[in-house]
């Protein structure tokens, strides 16, 4: 068996716990772009997974072969593995464990985290807030969303009153009716960091 860690929720969801995290200076890189030549500039910056799956994906099997590298940085946002709502229902319980099990091993090893939260319909509310205690610090993305934004606000809202949020760091400009303390991070401005 792996590390285990304690859970929560019907699926015992690994748990990521809440830390103390001042989100008013927030400068994230995507995971790709992360180096491990200049510690000192990267402890300026913290580290989103907003990216295609395929470029994390060994984090979850091989997560200490990262954490050197990821050790480097500010904070780090927990994988954003996908939670499409055309996922078969098992896929998607199984994107939010490996999300919340990442950042419990991070944690576990000294590092800042601050956890993903993504849903796809309302039947995922039963298990995608799962793994976050309240008043925590979190992170969205509003990316792709434009097209589906009812869906969209519909599982924000649920995400808000099921963990009553104390910042939402918002990968991506907010949706009109987005409620909440939320951080806005630009996307294209995260991309140009290291490059």
């Amino acid at each position: 068996m792996r590390n285990s860690f304690d859970g929560q929720g019907r699926w015992n969801i690994p748990l990521v716990r809440k830390q103390e995290f001042d989100p008013q200076e927030i400068s994230l890189i995507a995971c790709s772009d992360t180096r491990n030549k200049d510690i000192a500039a990267n402890r300026r910056h913290g580290v989103h997974f907003f990216v295609d799956d395929y470029r994390f994906e060994g984090i979850y099997m091989h997560p200490e072969r990262t954490l050197a590298k990821y050790s480097q940085y500010a904070f780090l946002l927990t994988p954003d593995f996908s939670t499409y709502a055309d996922m078969d229902l098992w896929r998607q319980i199984e994107s939010v464990a490996k999300n919340r099990w990442v950042g419990a091993y991070w944690q576990n090893n000294g590092l800042t985290v601050i956890p993903t939260i993504s849903w796809s319909t309302p039947r995922s509310f039963d298990f995608c807030f799962d793994g976050v205690e309240q008043n925590a610090v979190v992170a969205v993305s509003t990316l792709g969303c434009r097209r589906s934004k009812v869906s969209f606000l519909r599982g924000y809202e649920a995400m808000l009153n099921k963990l009553e949020p104390q910042t939402i760091i918002c990968f991506g400009e907010p949706l009109p009716g987005m409620d909440g303390n939320i951080v806005f991070v630009d996307y294209r401005a995260s991309r140009k960091v290291v490059r």
